[in-house]
């Protein structure tokens, strides 16, 4: 096959920063600190904020902003009721923020769908949204975004990053469905008389405050784990929003809730068409606090606005959960791994449950001998389902293979390559994880499969194959 790399590498730049929340350590270290900036001279602070701002204004937007919402934080914390001067509050809150280089690591694992803003876009072009997964300091992933143009003649190009990051509002007074929040509790293994009592007091929809209210009531003994899981559930489904000014490539979802604490991962965006002739971007990922990797799904119209709702059912468990494009005989329809080693086909007539998982797949060759698992959501082609996946073989090395689904059957493999697609070439073997090349979404324009994928967990490059060529590859 010919498979063409293109010029572009999108390697981590440590200068993209996120202004983030800064906690030195307990209330009596932090009332120590606000000690000694009560104790300076107000001429001090004038000269000491002066500074500041000369310093980091130019690597936020609104900073001003930022220390004023942290010096809020920080004096509810410590019910500080003194009349301070505005330059003292900005210096207090100063203090408690540090700058978060999101990806001094890695900026790898890229999935790409077609922009919702086709506008301006010449014939037989394509606009489209990379989404990448960023790793900063302590192995902490988050999820950045870049747009590019596929041109009439093929060539990829990707725009610049802008440099100021923000993270989304949380939505105020996020509503709740009272039937898939009960639903969801029995997932959990939580229909009791606490929960049962709690959600008969809402109605058939409810607001995050609400729920807060009851839950923050004097509860009775070994009541407590089972608020504190509803509220956890509830922490886990909720909405965000950026503003509309921001660039995407400025927009950036980082960690918000425990379950979240060690990070979000691998993104897989797909665009999904509606029954009805809409269309939305699901996007499978996976939270981690740890301990415990849990699957996760965003919707969004817009990459303005995002829902961030659990997966539940025991099909939704392990990594590399992805949904097809569209429903197939009414359902729902996922390809996912179950065991770490095969994959799974799994059907479902609501998008938040997963029951029932089909094995479809198990490794075959040598170069996927260790496990095997899904690069993305299954792209619809003439032929059938093409399903880019991914084998480990021998020196745990990852290599980038495919396969093809009926298309009415999806459960029914009907071809597949025996030789991976992209292997790790001596240049791409070194990074963050030595030998691994790895994708979680590509897009077929022109007659051309397009794939950007991930090297060493470092980088991401591009490569491009006449789609032709892989359909007549399988076996």
């Amino acid at each position: 096959m010919h498979i063409t790399k293109s010029s572009i590498v999108l390697r981590p730049d440590q200068s993209r920063v996120l202004l983030r929340p800064f906690q030195p350590g307990d209330k009596k270290r932090v009332e120590s600190i606000v000690g000694r900036i009560l104790a300076f001279p107000e001429e001090t602070v004038t000269t000491l904020m002066r500074g500041v701002m000369t310093e980091f204004s130019s690597r936020h937007d609104d900073i001003g902003d930022a220390f004023l919402e942290r010096f809020e934080q920080i004096r509810q914390l410590l019910s500080l009721d003194r009349q301070l001067s505005s330059d003292r509050k900005l210096l207090i809150g100063s203090y408690f923020v540090c700058e978060y280089s999101l990806e001094s690591a890695a900026l790898f694992n890229p999935s790409i769908v077609p922009h919702p803003d086709q506008s301006g876009v010449p014939p037989n072009g394509l606009r489209f949204v990379l989404s990448l997964r960023a790793t900063g300091e302590g192995h902490l992933s988050s999820i950045t975004f870049r747009t590019g143009m596929i041109h009439p003649d093929g060539r990829i190009e990707v725009m610049h990053a802008s440099g100021c990051l923000s993270e989304p509002r949380q939505v105020p007074n996020t509503l709740y469905e009272k039937d898939l929040f009960v639903r969801k509790l029995c997932e959990l293994g939580m229909p009791n008389g606490f929960t049962r009592r709690t959600m008969d007091q809402l109605g058939d929809r409810f607001h995050l405050e609400q729920l807060r209210f009851l839950l923050e009531e004097e509860h009775a003994p070994g009541e407590q784990d089972a608020a504190d899981e509803m509220w956890r559930l509830a922490e886990s489904n909720y909405a965000v929003q950026f503003r509309p000014d921001q660039d995407l490539s400025e927009r950036i979802i980082f960690p918000a809730f425990p379950s979240q604490r060690n990070g979000i991962e691998d993104a897989r965006f797909v665009l999904f068409r509606n029954e009805d002739g809409t269309s939305e971007y699901y996007a499978t990922f996976t939270s981690y606090d740890g301990k415990v990797v849990m699957p996760g799904l965003m919707e969004t119209s817009d990459f303005l606005g995002f829902r961030f709702l659990t997966l539940n059912g025991p099909a939704a468990q392990n990594k590399g959960m992805a949904i097809f494009p569209r429903k197939i005989n009414g359902l729902y329809v996922m390809i996912s791994r179950q065991d770490n080693e095969n994959l799974y086909l799994v059907l479902s007539d609501n998008v938040h449950f997963w029951y029932e998982p089909k094995l479809i797949l198990a490794p075959a060759f040598p170069w996927e001998a260790v496990q095997i698992g899904n690069c993305g959501s299954p792209i619809e082609t003439d032929a059938g389902w093409l399903v880019l996946s991914h084998g480990v073989g021998p020196v745990r090395q990852y290599s980038i293979g495919a396969f093809l689904l009926d298309k009415n059957d999806p459960a029914k493999v009907i071809g597949r390559l025996s030789e991976p697609l992209l292997t790790p070439t001596e240049q791409e073997r070194h990074g963050y994880v030595p030998n691994v090349v790895y994708t979680c979404g590509a897009l077929v324009h022109g007659g051309q499969l397009i794939i950007p994928y991930a090297y060493a967990d470092h980088a991401t490059n591009f490569a491009t194959v006449p789609l032709d060529e892989v359909l007549g590859a399988m076996k």
